[in-house]
């Protein structure tokens, strides 16, 4: 059961409409519907946000991915090279590395191809570093 509206006052509701969004009992002024509702972003900008965190989460774990994928190989080995009859490790390095210590250059490409020793056969290829 409803109260009894007191004497003397005036129901407020009665007064908002469309046409007059603002209503005045007195020395008070109420605001009716659009005005009174907070501002909220719209769905899609909800959805937008969400897609930009998932493709920079995605784009994180592919770097991370690539990281890790780098120092399982053991380093970046940018050329290949298939072993000719009468090569050695020392030419190959003298050859593509005129610059450098070649025994050092010796040393990476045994490592970096896992070779037990030196030797090497007609055919196999090997990776040089970088």
């Amino acid at each position: 059961m409803l109260a009894p509206e007191p004497a003397g006052c005036k129901p407020l509701f009665g007064l908002l409409t469309a046409e007059r969004p603002f209503a005045t009992l007195g020395e008070h002024m109420y605001a009716a519907r659009y005005a009174t509702r907070p501002r909220t972003p719209l769905r899609s900008d909800r959805a937008l946000r969400h897609v930009y965190r998932w493709a920079l989460v995605l784009v994180a774990a592919l770097a991370v991915m690539l990281a890790l994928s780098r120092v399982a190989q053991g380093g970046v080995a940018t050329e290949t090279v298939v072993v000719q009859p009468g090569d050695t490790l020392w030419t190959i390095a003298a050859q593509h590395y005129p610059g450098d210590d070649t025994r050092a250059r010796v040393d990476e490409i045994e490592r970096l191809n896992n070779l037990a020793s030196p030797a090497i056969e007609a055919g196999e290829t090997l990776r040089l570093p970088a």
